[in-house]
């Protein structure tokens, strides 16, 4: 076993790493400048902020619970590495797309865009994930998992500040750049050929229903996804209020949303680090449960911090300004946290998809994961908007996200239980 950060020294994954940390730097720069510019420029009430917020997290997730089983077939019956050069082709399309729409101000060009990432970034998931068993030892797996956790949420918080803080002209012209050198990087990645070769069924829909019958059957990949899906829905939730909390709650400027954002991702990723320390390579969901209740303690503290901000409402606040006001260093702690402990509870439970089935298989299972993570998302992201539509206060909605935390916990402790039982010693296989 080699260490986990020397993988970055090795072809065999470096440029996976750096071919997905474009694409998740792209997507976040280009939708939170999207985000931003509506946020702050266009809407003038809370929940309409909220709204638009809610909007685009859900056309952006929504390819994934239409795709994702196609993307899944198509990776595990052709080379990984090819259709990787193909999706960064795709994204360099895309994002002239989105650069046309950000430099004449088009919502709609825009919001067109962000669901061609989202098509995108569902059919580049599955093989991210599948390709690490292939090119990796078994004792690397839940390192090279990490270290693509981690590079995500570092390009995560390295595109959101990009997304706020640069002119939009110049992120127009970034996202098309980027994309160029992410197909760049995709011609590097060795071959992945398939271990089989699958009869590709094309409807969608009835494809999406047979992947996930096939998968949930399997109490281990049930457990694990449905672990996971909480745990984005959490995401998907914060995601999507950062922006009118920061705005109306905490009364700053976006680039103060931006460092919401930004600590929240590079948390997740000092999360991914740890917890393959922790565990020491060892796929084991022991820690879940105990990371996703602390979890909640600093949601909890987060809420409160929340709910009783003051300050002055008529004048928004630099970051300069916000780390000044009493109380900022708390809520930066507590979001601070809420991702490290995020990151620890996730990382594991990602290992034991690519773990637990054949490698011949792992696309598919990945793809299952993402339509049924997709699924809670968008649910949490309706769940949003319909209660701001009620009138529940921004601040209140965190209060869903404790909600979600205690589920999270529930789940991961049964997956740890199944663990304990020995119920998963053995690979198992998908029907076809």
């Amino acid at each position: 076993m080699i260490n986990t950060v020397g993988l970055l020294t090795k072809r065999r994954f470096l440029p996976l790493f750096v071919t997905q940390f474009l694409g998740a730097f792209n997507d976040n720069l280009f939708k939170n400048a999207m985000v931003f510019f509506a946020t702050y420029q266009i809407f003038k009430s809370e929940a309409a902020e909220t709204q638009f917020s809610a909007l685009a997290t859900g056309l952006f997730i929504l390819p994934f619970f239409l795709f994702s089983a196609l993307a899944g077939q198509l990776a595990d019956s052709y080379d990984k590495a090819k259709i990787m050069r193909v999706i960064k082709i795709a994204e360099v399309v895309i994002m002239l797309v989105g650069a046309t729409g950000i430099f004449f101000g088009h919502l709609e060009l825009m919001l067109a865009a962000l669901v061609g990432m989202g098509i995108h970034s569902t059919f580049f998931g599955p093989i991210k994930y599948a390709i690490i068993p292939q090119h990796m030892a078994g004792d690397e797996v839940l390192g090279g998992t990490g270290l693509v956790e981690a590079g995500t949420y570092v390009a995560i918080l390295c595109g959101t500040i990009a997304g706020g803080v640069l002119d939009p002209h110049l992120a127009a012209v970034g996202v098309v750049l980027v994309a160029g050198i992410g197909w760049f990087a995709s011609t590097h990645i060795p071959s992945a050929p398939p271990v089989t070769k699958l009869k590709i069924d094309w409807n969608v829909f009835r494809s999406s229903y047979r992947l996930i019958a096939a998968t949930l059957h399997i109490r281990r990949l049930y457990l694990a996804i449905n672990a996971i899906s909480v745990f984005w829905t959490i995401a998907a939730v914060l995601a999507v209020l950062f922006p009118p909390l920061v705005k109306n709650v905490f009364h700053a400027q976006k680039d103060v949303a931006s460092v919401f954002l930004g600590i929240f991702s590079v948390g997740i990723a000092i999360g991914s680090i740890i917890i393959n320390r922790m565990l020491n390579g060892k796929v084991s969901a022991r820690w879940s449960p105990a990371s996703v209740l602390a979890m909640a303690v600093f949601v909890a503290d987060f809420y409160w911090c929340a709910r009783s901000w003051g300050g002055d409402e008529s004048v928004l606040a630099s970051t300069r300004e916000f780390l000044a006001i009493p109380g900022t260093w708390r809520v930066l702690f507590d979001l601070l946290m809420i991702a490290i402990t995020g990151g620890m509870f996730v990382v594991p439970l990602y290992a034991f998809l690519t773990t637990t089935v054949d490698k011949s298989q792992t696309s598919r299972t990945v793809a299952a994961n993402n339509i049924v993570n997709s699924a809670f998302m968008v649910g949490g992201s309706v769940g949003i908007l319909g209660l701001t539509q009620l009138g529940v206060s921004v601040s209140d909605a965190i209060l869903v996200v404790l909600a979600l935390c205690v589920i999270s916990a529930w789940c991961g402790w049964r997956l740890y239980q199944a663990e304990k039982s020995h119920e998963m010693d053995s690979v198992v296989s998908l029907p076809d």
